[in-house]
């Protein structure tokens, strides 16, 4: 009786084994890879379910050939289809109730142009039109005969409300005809959030189990600024990957990356706009990036599945929330996001970069001060001064170094002819006339080793801040963010033509005013500075100025300005250091005397011809 006990133990144990061994190493894959396989044709379904134009009353049709551009413009496929309008203090547009899909959104505070009659800025087309651009949420499920609504599914509004706004949501109702009921509710805030939350009314005599998905899909390859401070395209914060940034041309050559997470984030960024997708934090994930080429189309898709399925038990209701971001990159509403619902880094949304201990607090600096000056362009001036106020002490040695050189300028000269022939020797009484006078000779370098870490944390603020985009100064400069567009290869607008289109050196020929200004007081400071002894170094040092008036003819103006103001600041603070220290400062007459025609040396040959 004990032997059959035992013999009843050990086999239950081993079925228990065998079970748990079977769904670990077999039933478990087979269904994560059923699932995703299902996500991926549900996607390609949708991909292929491009509504073509069609007529009052007439059912949509599916495209044979995924992909294919159906629509002349964007206006004629928003027309095509049924629409639930959308009216916020933030955004217009209409979520299409052919696929439930939120495929067309402007942003109203924001124009193409500095004009405020151009057009606001278009984030989300509908699919079929060029440039697509769309968010979808939807049900996969891993096997069974289940029919789920795609992209030909037509939705009907459920209640009264047509139209969504921050206060009223629009719930959106499809019927299966199978006893399956899906509602899908949209909500927003007042800026740039969406709230969608999905729920199956399950009417059948059995448990029904779906995976719930959502997708930013982009169809044709976007133009980027290509900048390498800078980057446009698929990007996410997916747990243990931490960021994940992809360009298009990565994407379209890896084909697909696939990445497991606990909440996080992905979808696609452009300079200043982003649509990304979000499930609950610390929701399990399955996350893709993607591409596909159906025909000549570039489709990318950035899209994560839920790693538990909802069962939604017989005659009972279940639902899933996410979450869809698609606006503006402003600094104060992504950080306000974070902090509200917990999402995950979304603050990396803006391109912060490696330096971002460096730029975030310039960017907080230059937001600070444009709320008490109320311009961008003097809230720049004023973080230079600033600047500048923080790191006198180490310019206050520097220019006294300087002032020690320009004193000993005619020691230097002598010691330069006495030793012409022998340069070892020259080098070995210049250092021992350094140690003597207690000058660094290197000194002169730190005022401009300093720029460097602020002049980039402000290109970067620049550059990648939505809140620097057509913001304005004085006169002609009506946005900081965009390169002076005034042009001296032009007379200033006089001659019509755009030199910056010839080849080669088209990208010097852009050269305004203020990058004019920034080259002179760049020439007008160095005329402070005693000359190099060696003739390279003094040509080089020379032609620093007109360098960086060509190469900063096309950076931002904001840049340019900052540059121009730090140099007059410079020239400002070196003289009044360099008179205390008893240095002789002949400012005009440095000036001078660099127009005045240099006298030829007279030469050692006779005039035969031959040395004497």
């Amino acid at each position: 009786m004990q032997t059959d006990n035992r013999n009843m133990i050990v086999a239950i144990v081993l079925s228990v084994v065998v079970l748990f061994g079977w769904q670990f190493f077999v039933a478990g894959p087979q269904m994560e890879r059923a699932q995703r396989n299902a996500e991926l044709a549900a996607q390609q379904a949708a991909d292929q379910g491009l509504a073509t134009p069609i007529a009052t009353g007439e059912t949509p049709t599916v495209q044979d050939v995924p992909g294919t551009q159906n629509f002349a413009d964007r206006a004629a496929a928003i027309a095509a289809t049924g629409r639930v309008a959308i009216n916020t203090a933030s955004v217009d547009g209409s979520i299409n109730l052919a696929g439930g899909r939120l495929d067309d959104l402007k942003l109203k505070d924001y124009r193409e142009t500095v004009e405020r009659t151009s057009p606001e800025i278009t984030l989300l087309t509908p699919a079929g039109a060029p440039g697509a651009y769309f968010v979808e949420q939807g049900w996969v499920t891993a096997g069974g005969a289940v029919s789920l609504p795609d992209a030909r599914s037509l939705w009907t509004v459920e209640g009264e409300n047509a139209t969504l706004t921050e206060t009223t949501p629009v719930t959106l109702r499809f019927d299966n005809g199978e006893g399956l009921i899906f509602r899908r509710t949209f909500a927003v805030d007042k800026h740039y959030m969406f709230t969608v939350t999905q729920s199956v009314e399950n009417q059948t005599a059995s448990d029904v189990a779906l995976f719930p998905y959502s997708r930013v899909a982009r169809h044709g390859t976007p133009k980027t600024a290509n900048f390498f401070i800078l980057h446009e395209g698929p990007l996410g914060v997916l747990g243990s990957q931490n960021l994940v940034e992809l360009s298009y041309p990565d994407l379209a050559k890896e084909a697909q990356k696939d990445v497991e997470s606990t909440g996080g984030w992905l979808g696609f960024t452009d300079k200043y706009w982003a649509a990304a997708i979000l499930p609950e934090p610390g929701a399990p994930i399955s996350a893709r990036f993607s591409h596909s080429k159906p025909g000549t189309l570039d489709i990318y898709q950035t899209s994560f599945v839920g790693k538990s399925p909802v069962v939604t038990g017989a005659g009972a209701v279940a639902e899933h929330k996410s979450y869809v971001f698609a606006g503006a990159k402003v600094e104060s509403i992504i950080d306000g996001y974070e902090k509200a619902y917990g999402f995950d880094r979304i603050e990396l949304l803006i391109d912060w970069g490696w330096f971002h201990f460096i730029t975030k607090p310039m960017f907080y600096m230059i937001r600070f001060l444009h709320g008490l000056l109320g311009n961008f362009g003097l809230a720049i001036l004023a973080v230079t001064v600033l600047v500048k106020a923080v790191f006198f002490p180490l310019a206050n040695r520097s220019y006294a170094s300087m002032a020690a050189m320009r004193r000993v300028q005619p020691e230097m000269k002598a010691i330069q002819e006495r030793f012409k022939e022998d340069r070892a020797a020259q080098q070995q009484a210049m250092m021992e006339l350094y140690k003597k006078e207690k000058i660094n000779p290197l000194s002169g370098c730190w005022p401009i080793l300093i720029q460097i870490p602020v002049f980039f944390s402000l290109y970067k603020v620049l550059f990648v801040t939505i809140e620097m985009r057509h913001a304005p100064f004085f006169g002609w400069i009506q946005d900081l963010a965009a390169p002076d567009p005034t042009n001296i290869f032009t007379l200033f607008g006089l001659v019509p033509w755009d030199p910056t289109t010839l080849p080669i050196m088209g990208g010097l020929l852009h050269l305004g005013i203020w990058p004019i200004l920034m080259g002179i007081t760049m020439w007008v400071q160095m005329k402070l500075n005693p000359p190099p002894p060696d003739p390279t170094q003094a040509m080089i040092f020379s032609l620093m100025p007109v360098i960086f008036t060509f190469m900063l003819g096309t950076f931002p103006a904001g840049l340019v300005i900052y540059w121009a103001w730090n140099n007059l600041l410079s020239v400002t603070q070196q003289w009044f250091i360099m008179k205390r220290h008893g240095a002789e400062v002949n400012l005009l007459g440095n000036i001078s005397a660099s127009f005045k025609r240099k006298p030829k040396i007279a030469s050692d040959k006779p005039a035969g011809g031959k040395a004497s």
